[in-house]
């Protein structure tokens, strides 16, 4: 029996010819956008954000304005529920602590946890990381996916049905939904990841148990690997990227898609799916998967890793379109908000230097460091460009997921299970604040025309 996919290719010049009318007839000439008003992107002419609304649960702050409206290039700051992410991840650490997890608390209920609130807390996640009874095997392991994520998403539509309350958006309700999805996303990772190695890689299947006692970035790294063996190096490093990848403001693609979606009141799973589904794609959560493949094409092409004028040309080539995927795109380097500095690539580029050592690998990561330091005098010679770029946080988090031998598979998905606490305090700001219907407008530019009769047409 033929597939579906085979009668596209059987009649391929038909099929040639549709593609071409619906490319022909959805262009819209770029010019129109200059002078219209329209904001393309949701953003501004200088490229800030449109202004939609007021949230209580991130910042970001970038940039200063002057009284012209000018920007004014700033270092970097991240705020989590008003508190500076240096100040949080300093905190924690100082206290020898993992932090995700105190994380999401002060995301979701907006203050800090006390010892007490934050154990309880813990044993609530633990309680539930292990996954509904038949949810394993007859959702990932009996219908398996190549990618991750695409398991990710349908992992939780599928949380729907083994709900006895789905569609209930109670305030106490949601944040139990939350509460459940936190954390069994790092379940519904690993599981799908060692779902796909099986049946798609040919490779031994291990399904591990959750231990309810570890930590978030504990049980991720036990449930990965088959000796469930890591360093608390390792744990306290991934745990640092969860908490660094928890929350960007409202404004980043899948935060905005699970507001817009919440927006029509609909259940959280239907919202966070939808989240996952924006996350997927390579210009938003896919970014260090294209960094860590540039930096392997770099070392292949590169003789003299500390040679910077043999790095310069190779670099100038990438930006030319000349090497690598031919984009012209240096990948982690330059940020669609931060201007001066990206305080998440600081933070984690302490870390990485500190497992580059324990792992032998600060050749390397000094290879990443010229690169970084290299790339906004490349990017204005060969742009003619005189802005500045900085190294944001995909830049160093490709290469640390690599020190810990997770599998790029996997690297995406590890964004997920850490910003799915952000999608889900935004979500909760959404219905508690009763907002309107999220519905933008497109100004309809096509000449009026009127019905032909089918024997009429040409």
């Amino acid at each position: 029996m033929n597939s579906k996919h085979d009668i596209f290719v059987a009649d391929e010049v038909f099929f040639k010819e549709l593609s071409s009318l619906a490319h022909q007839n959805n262009w819209i000439d770029p010019e129109l956008y200059k002078d219209s008003g329209a904001k393309q992107g949701l953003r501004n002419v200088d490229g800030t954000g449109v202004l939609i609304g007021f949230s209580k649960v991130g910042e970001v702050q970038a940039y200063t304005q002057n009284d012209k409206g000018e920007k004014i290039p700033m270092e970097g700051r991240l705020f989590y529920r008003g508190i500076e992410i240096t100040d949080l991840v300093n905190g924690y650490q100082k206290e020898k602590r993992h932090g995700f997890e105190e994380v999401c608390y002060l995301l979701l209920f907006g203050k800090l946890p006390t010892k007490k609130q934050l154990d309880q807390f813990k044993e609530m996640l633990g309680m539930n990381r292990t996954l509904p009874d038949g949810f394993t095997e007859d959702m990932i392991l009996k219908a398996p996916s190549s990618d991750i994520m695409n398991k990710l998403g349908r992992n939780v539509l599928t949380c729907y049905s083994y709900d006895s309350n789905p569609d209930d958006n109670s305030l106490a309700n949601v944040l139990r939904q939350s509460i459940e999805l936190i954390a069994e996303f790092p379940t519904m990772s690993a599981y799908g990841y060692q779902a796909k190695v099986h049946f798609y890689d040919q490779q031994s299947l291990f399904i591990h148990n959750p231990q309810p006692e570890l930590s978030t970035s504990e049980n991720f790294l036990h449930l990965i690997r088959a000796d469930n063996q890591y360093s608390e190096l390792e744990a306290e490093v991934l745990d640092l990227c969860l908490v660094l990848h928890a929350e960007h403001g409202g404004g980043n693609n899948s935060t905005f898609t699970a507001r817009v979606v919440t927006s029509t009141d609909t259940d959280t799973y239907s919202a966070i799916a939808a989240a996952v589904g924006s996350l997927r794609g390579p210009r938003h959560g896919g970014a260090n998967i294209k960094v860590t493949q540039m930096m392997e094409d770099i070392k292949q092409n590169i003789k003299n890793w500390n040679n910077d004028q043999e790095l310069e040309e190779y670099m100038a080539k990438i930006m030319r379109k000349e090497a690598f995927d031919r984009t012209g795109l240096l990948y982690g380097i330059g940020h669609a908000v931060y201007t001066l500095s990206d305080p998440r690539a600081i933070l984690l580029k302490e870390k990485a230097e500190e497992l580059a050592k324990e792992k032998n690998l600060e050749e390397e990561f000094n290879l990443y460091c010229s690169v970084e330091r290299l790339a906004p005098q490349i990017f204005s010679e060969v742009n003619k460009d005189v802005r500045t770029i900085v190294a944001n946080v995909d830049f160093y988090s490709g290469f640390v997921y690599r020190m810990l031998n997770i599998p790029i598979e996997l690297y995406t998905p590890i964004f997920a299970m850490s910003r799915v606490a952000g999608w889900c305090a935004h979500r909760i700001e959404e219905l508690v604040n009763s907002g309107k219907l999220i519905r933008p407008a497109y100004k309809s530019i096509i000449e009026k025309s009127s019905f032909i009769p089918l024997d009429e047409r040409v």
